[in-house]
């Protein structure tokens, strides 16, 4: 789910959105502007023959209490560390990048058995988003996939399915009657990751398509692994040192400015700006413009411009992005705790409908706690992948001398 904008101004705009669009939907059907944020109940393309028409948005009025700890065991840890079972059945498994994002070709997602839902599980953990063409599962088996790997989440604010009985399930939906506002939101602040703000953020979550535009509507994914090996030792260990707030406050206020039910009442949680995965022991950079207030223990000023580096870094750093191309019945599976996403809206009028499934994973876990707790020390991913090839890694110059380089395209 998108975030919300967080300044006031486009709350108040959001709200005067909302009405003139449903004012101008109600009177003569027009095309009109939305806040992606906060209106998303107006979005019904009022086909009847719709084949997905079930899995449309609703917003139910129901109150849930807070989340409770939740037990999870990472089923990754249970894997074939070499993944035989599930590389041996697929057709192709081909990385996309170096940093993130693997194709796998020739596997049904429906058929898996134990073992290959877990060593997936592993391949996800380490190469942050997996992709899988004409999958046919549908979201009963994608929720029964999903909790393999854990508890599944129930979204506070965002719609789920018309469907009795969905209430794990997040929905995207947009078509032609909600034009996107540029206005009520940066490209920026669009990265996140999955409600970081819970105490037990999402782990391995799942994203399907039915139905997309043929061109346009894609999705990036930027490695929190890569973003943490692309910086200083010097600024890695600060950030190891460091706590910030994430926020679900903004999300419910833009809810409400909408008109629209908020299930569970908002939370702010503080995590590790750098955490650990459990499994793979590899350190990933834990912040998002969508989710992540402030840094806990530091000047304002501080805190804002560290945030707003790596805000960037996670938004311009193409080596650590990947960008796919949805088609329909595409799924895209990726770890929460170690990739941050973002869409695109440059596809309407068309229509784009998909439905995710997203399981609990632990409460994130700093570098210190990690190497105390079950006594492995942390590794950058880079430098780790690199050390396994034999390749020779050359020491950081800490006399500030360097030799001025362009680059070749």
């Amino acid at each position: 789910m998108a975030p919300v904008a967080t300044s006031e101004v486009p709350v108040e705009n959001g709200v005067s959105q909302l009405k003139a669009a449903r004012k101008a939907q109600e009177n003569d059907n027009s095309n009109a502007l939305f806040n992606p944020f906060y209106s998303p109940a107006i979005a019904d393309d009022g086909k009847d023959d719709y084949p997905y028409a079930q899995y449309k948005p609703t917003f139910p009025k129901v109150s849930w209490a807070p989340l409770e700890d939740i037990a999870v065991t990472d089923r990754a840890s249970f894997a074939d560390t070499e993944k035989k079972s599930l590389l041996s059945a697929a057709k192709s498994v081909t990385d996309l990048t170096p940093a993130l994002g693997t194709e796998v070709i020739g596997l049904d997602l429906r058929q898996l058995s134990n073992s290959q839902k877990d060593e997936l599980a592993l391949l996800i953990a380490e190469r942050g988003v997996v992709f899988f063409r004409d999958q046919e599962i549908n979201i009963h088996e994608q929720l029964d996939l999903a909790r393999h790997w854990g508890p599944l989440h129930k979204h506070a604010t965002t719609p789920v399915p018309r469907e009795a009985g969905l209430e794990e399930v997040h929905v995207v939906y947009n078509d032609a009657s909600r034009r996107p506002d540029p206005s009520a939101f940066s490209k920026l602040e669009l990265w996140h990751s999955d409600v970081s703000y819970e105490v037990q953020p999402p782990s391995t979550t799942s994203l399907k398509i039915l139905t997309g535009p043929e061109v346009g509507g894609d999705t990036l994914w930027a490695s929190g692994y890569a973003l943490y090996s692309n910086l200083s030792p010097f600024f890695q260990k600060y950030l190891e040192s460091l706590s910030a707030v994430h926020s679900a406050v903004a999300q419910a206020d833009g809810a409400r400015a909408a008109g629209l039910p908020v299930r569970r009442e908002p939370i702010e949680t503080v995590h590790p700006v750098v955490r650990v995965h459990p499994v793979t022991g590899w350190k990933s950079v834990y912040v998002n413009p969508g989710f992540t207030r402030r840094i806990v223990g530091v000047p304002r000023a501080e805190s804002e411009a560290v945030l707003s580096f790596l805000f960037h870094q996670i938004a311009e750093n193409t080596d650590a992005q990947v960008r796919f191309k949805w088609r329909p019945n595409s799924i895209a599976i990726w770890d929460n705790r170690v990739v941050v996403h973002t869409a695109t809206f440059d596809f309407w009028p068309a229509t784009r409908h998909a439905l995710r499934a997203t399981p609990h994973g632990e409460r994130p876990t700093s570098v210190a706690d990690f190497e105390r707790e079950t006594g492995r020390t942390a590794q950058d991913r880079q430098l780790e992948i690199w050390r396994k090839q034999g390749v020779e890694i050359p020491e950081v110059k800490t006399n500030g001398a360097s030799r001025p380089r362009g680059y070749n395209d």
